[in-house]
């Protein structure tokens, strides 16, 4: 099974891209996940989505193979990152590879309330026409405190989370074999 992991921030200590790192290890025996640089792709212009740059059609290509799509969110201003909206921009068009792939979304934060605003926002983004995602319901994961549950050398140690996503990210492995059949 092959997840296409999109990271919401490009900072070079982001608590996200630490969770999305985890993830990717802890759960190497169950999937197959990928981490994509969306951080790389260009603005989203009209002008060029009929021929895009290569790495705007390198990343589509790998989330139209996949089986289905993490986002690793952070909130800004109660809302998700620019370049993580531009992604989407770009998977909206044209060929509109997220129309009925799964998604599930993690989110991390200093903060209390962990991601809830930026999740809440970017489920309705997910549920819009050219989007049209599979977001797994009822399995949020908003970490609030992150910084609390990382060890010093950036790893995800705090049992009652790590159990947690353990719990989800077995749901979502069974809701992605569900929709394939």
């Amino acid at each position: 099974m092959k997840i296409a992991v999109l990271v919401g921030s490009n900072r070079k200590e982001s608590f996200n891209k630490k969770l999305a790192v985890f993830m990717q290890k802890r759960y190497q025996a169950t999937a197959e996940f990928e981490i994509l640089p969306i951080e790389q792709l260009p603005m989203y212009n009209q002008d060029d989505e009929l021929t895009p740059p290569e790495i705007v059609t390198a990343i589509k290509q790998k989330v139209a193979q996949s089986d289905g799509v993490l986002f690793v969110t952070p909130e800004y201003n109660h809302s998700i990152p620019a370049f993580l909206k531009n992604a989407i921009d770009w998977f909206s068009r044209v060929d509109k590879i997220m129309v009925n792939k799964p998604v599930m979304i993690v989110g991390s934060s200093p903060g209390v309330l962990g991601t809830v605003r930026a999740q809440m926002h970017l489920r309705q983004i997910l549920n819009s026409p050219g989007i049209s995602a599979l977001t797994l319901p009822g399995n949020e994961v908003f970490i609030g405190a992150v910084h609390e549950k990382l060890d010093e050398s950036g790893n995800l140690v705090h049992v009652p989370t790590i159990q947690f996503i353990d719990t989800v990210m077995d749901n979502y492995i069974n809701w992605i074999k569900k929709q394939s059949l």
